[in-house]
Order: structure tokens, then C-alpha cells, then sequence
């Protein structure tokens, strides 16, 4: 990932931590701790750097830009129109556990009906000088990549860049792209121990193409599930497809309101889902009349979405107008 000032390293976090009855969110930056002249910047995976600030821009501030909000508008693009979502599934996806085909449904599922769903309309009060985020996003398919390699970011990148290159997905520069792995694959840059999911973007076949990674939380429910049991669950224990639907919609909201990495963010290099990272506000139980599945009725699990014939437990996203909050819908 190229920085305007030069290339620098992807640093770690989303900010890795361990689930308990209360959910933390992701550590700030204390106030007076970057030096003047200097301003932090997301590195997409939940934490920031520290780099020279750029000057002001008279052009950054338009009419589409609403400011003013506890997060900042940097003068970069935002994501227009309908975002296509596409997928691709690395590891082994018929395999045991939540490793299986029936997880590839359900979030497949999720996907085409997240769009203009009351938590992904959130983002369409973020804008930039030519319009707004509509909200709305699509299901544009996706591809299996058996492997049984671990990935690395370079690896990641290759595996978005051959699928483009390889005509098996679009090369569409205003398309989301994401890599689930399986839970017997690690993202050796931090994932279980310094993040759950990140985004980033590299110019892939001519096009700034936008991608994440989300890894199968079952591989560490306990720093990246807020329940070992979600209300899409196959069975007792298995929480992955709501694991990855939760940090999925994180990374989604943040990649369409600062899919390049100088859009949104707070002062301290904060993107929206970093400032609600685990702020999950009210829930409900499953229950008999509901929408859950066996397993998420007999324990009870949380959720507090509902869209697609299907409960949800999403995290909340920072609204960019009434002077800024976590909420579930505008």
C-alpha cells in the first residue's frame, strides 16, 4: 500500500481484544500525544500512524461534506452507488465446524440483503465533493480458492490481484472485495492476536481495487465473537458465521467511507467501525417464535438486526451528523 509521502509498513490492529460481559472498544490515542506538524492516519486495520500532515486542502470541503461529527473528512473519495461485494472463499470451505458450505450460504446470503439495510444506510451520511454513500450494496458473487497455505498481506493481495487477472471475479475499481479463510488459515500479520479483519487497497490490473480480509473467528472466539453461539449457528459452539458477518459489516462500513485510507477518520486515525468497535447497544434474545436457528434459540443468543429472514448481531456504526454517536440506525 502506497501513503502519499511514500510507502510505508501496514501496522497492526484492529484493536485485538478479550470478550468478557462488557465490550471494550478500541484504544485512543491520548490527547497531546501526536507531535505538532503531525497527524495520524488509518492504516485500514484499525490502528493509525503517525505521519507529516498534509496541508490544508481549499478544495476538501464541498457541499456533500458534513463535518463536525467526531470524525473528520481528509479530502479522499468515498464508495458511490451501489458497492458490489464480491467473495472469495481461501482455505477449506467443506470442511467440519462452520468450515463448510452451509457458511458460505448464510453469509452469501447476508451480503444480498445487506444492502440499504438499516445498519449499512449509516454510511450514507459520510460523503465527499462530488455526493454521498447511497447505502446500498450487492452480492457480486464469488469464487473458492482451496488452499492450505497461511496468508500474508503480499499473499492476500496476490489472491485478490489473480482473481481479477484470471477473469474469475470483475475488475471493478468501485467493488469491495473480501478474502474469508477458513479457521485452519492465519493471516500471519496479526490475525487472533492483533486483529479480527482489516481493509486495505493496491492498484491490481490497473484499477485501485478495494479489499479485506476477514478470517474464520472460530479460529479465536474468544478475542473475536462476542458469543461463541450467534443466532445463524449450525450448531452449540459454533459461532463463525455470525463472527465473520459482524466484523464483515466493520470492514464494509469503513472501505466504503474511506476506501483509499485519507477519506474519514478521527483524529487519533480512527475510522467509523474502529469508533463502535464491540458497541453493540441493545439486543434481543432468540426464542421459539423467532428467526434463529435451533442452536441459537436453545442458548438464548443476542441480536439486535433484522433483514433478509435472518437476526443478526452487528456492531454499531458511527453516524456522521446529530454531533456523532454509535447507533444501530439512523
Amino acid at each position: 500500500m502506497k501513503h502519499p509521502r511514500g510507502r510505508y509498513r501496514l501496522l497492526s490492529a484492529f484493536l485485538f481484544v478479550t470478550l468478557t460481559a462488557n465490550f471494550l472498544m478500541a484504544q485512543k490515542v491520548r490527547e497531546g500525544s501526536v507531535p505538532e506538524g503531525q497527524q495520524m492516519v488509518p492504516t485500514g486495520k484499525g490502528d493509525a500512524i503517525t505521519v507529516a500532515a498534509e496541508p490544508a486542502d481549499a478544495n476538501a470541503v464541498g457541499q456533500a461534506v458534513v463535518t463536525g461529527n467526531g470524525i473528520n473528512y481528509h479530502g479522499g473519495p468515498v464508495m458511490k452507488g451501489t458497492v458490489p461485494i464480491f467473495i472469495i472463499w481461501y482455505g477449506n470451505w467443506n470442511g467440519t465446524g462452520s468450515n463448510t458450505a452451509n457458511t458460505r450460504s448464510v453469509i452469501e446470503h447476508y451480503v444480498a440483503t445487506l444492502g440499504n439495510s438499516a445498519p449499512m444506510l449509516i454510511d450514507s451520511t459520510y460523503g465527499d465533493n462530488t455526493g454521498n454513500v447511497s447505502g446500498n450494496v450487492s452480492f457480486g458473487g464469488s469464487i473458492i480458492v482451496s488452499s492450505s497455505t497461511n496468508l500474508t498481506d503480499t499473499s492476500l493481495r496476490s489472491t485478490v490481484g489473480n482473481a481479477i487477472a484470471g477473469g474469475k471475479l470483475p475488475n471493478n475499481p468501485n467493488g469491495l472485495y473480501f478474502v474469508l479463510s477458513s479457521s485452519n488459515i492465519n493471516e500471519t500479520s496479526g490475525f487472533c492476536t492483533q486483529y479480527c479483519g482489516f481493509h486495505t487497497h493496491a492498484t491490481l490490473s490497473g484499477s485501485d481495487i478495494k479489499y479485506a480480509f476477514v478470517g474464520n473467528v472460530d479460529r479465536c472466539q474468544s478475542g473475536c465473537e462476542i458469543q461463541t453461539t450467534g443466532p445463524n449457528s449450525a450448531a452449540v459452539g459454533q459461532g463463525g458465521i455470525d463472527g465473520m458477518a459482524n466484523v464483515m459489516f466493520h470492514e464494509a462500513s469503513e472501505a466504503i467511507s474511506d476506501p483509499d485510507l485519507n477519506a474519514w477518520f478521527d483524529t487519533s486515525g480512527q475510522e467509523n467501525g474502529d469508533k463502535c468497535n464491540f458497541n453493540f447497544g441493545a439486543t434481543s434474545n432468540c426464542n421459539s417464535n423467532g428467526l434463529c436457528t435451533s442452536a441459537g434459540t436453545s442458548t438464548k443468543a443476542r441480536f439486535n438486526q433484522t433483514f433478509g429472514s435472518h437476526d443478526y448481531m452487528l456492531q454499531q456504526n458511527w453516524e456522521n451528523k446529530n454531533g456523532g454517536a454509535c447507533v444501530l440506525h439512523l
